[in-house]
């Protein structure tokens, strides 16, 4: 059975991405901890990110790195946190969120729902920054 990134990935529920490419996708979270908070997730149905291929996760890694730049432009924030948590989802997910303290990396002050508008302008900001 497809995992919600999967359908996300194929389109048939609706994600605000920033960037893909033949192994990976960042897309927008639909339950931002800060502005800006991004997932990074392989296309390949991956449960435990221990169990990527060591390709996978240098290409991973890669692409957070990347993005992780684009968020430190395009949003307010002293360092942008890198966190793969690994319970919500059973496909690996690395949470890529700007961060002025500590704190923020609190799940529970994670917007409940955010408006399509502004996950899609804080996407353009993102992928004006990248480019």
């Amino acid at each position: 059975m497809s995992t919600v990134f999967s359908l996300i990935i194929k389109g048939d529920i609706p994600g605000t991405f920033v960037y893909r490419d033949e192994y990976c996708v960042a897309f927008m979270s639909i339950n931002p901890i800060t502005d800006g908070h991004v997932l990074v997730v392989p296309i390949e149905e991956v449960d435990h990110w221990i169990d990527m291929s060591p390709e996978l996760s240098r290409h991973m890694f890669s692409v957070c790195h990347r993005i992780s730049q684009a968020l430190s432009k395009a949003f307010p924030c002293e360092r942008v946190g890198m966190m793969i948590a690994g319970y919500e989802i059973n496909h690996c997910h690395v949470h890529l969120i700007p961060t002025t303290s500590i704190s923020d990396f609190n799940f529970a002050h994670a917007a409940a729902k955010i408006e399509r508008e502004i996950l899609e302008e804080h996407a353009e900001k993102i992928i004006a920054a990248l480019n």
